[in-house]
């Protein structure tokens, strides 16, 4: 099993100044704000995020299909939070959480 860290959501950036937003590079840029994910996994979660903010408008949607779609791929158990306004302090497998903005609304995704 992998090493689990506590992590906190903060506003500060973690030294990664963001990444391209969707694929086709339409949607807004999404900025990285704490990451401890290959660079590969983060640009999936950026990806699969746009994807879901592009399928749905309501946030426990969206948090509902980027949790299904990281499930499927790299196995259970992830957790999502999509919202424009809260905290969290979350402890989470090594190499498997993002904390990330896609315009207004801040996307969390970890791995415990």
């Amino acid at each position: 099993m992998s090493e689990k860290v506590d992590a906190t959501s903060t506003s500060t950036d973690a030294g990664i100044g963001g990444t391209a937003g969707s694929a086709g590079g339409g949607g807004p840029k999404a900025i990285i704000k704490n990451v401890d994910m290959t660079e590969d996994m983060q640009q999936e979660s950026v990806d699969v995020a746009s994807a879901a903010l592009e399928k749905y408008n309501i946030e426990k949607d969206i948090a509902a299909q980027i949790k299904k779609e990281f499930d499927k791929r790299h196995g259970a158990t992830w957790h999502v939070v999509v919202g424009k306004n809260f905290g969290s302090y979350v402890t989470h497998e090594t190499k498997h959480f993002i904390y990330f903005y896609i315009g207004s609304l801040a996307i969390l995704i970890w791995k415990s």
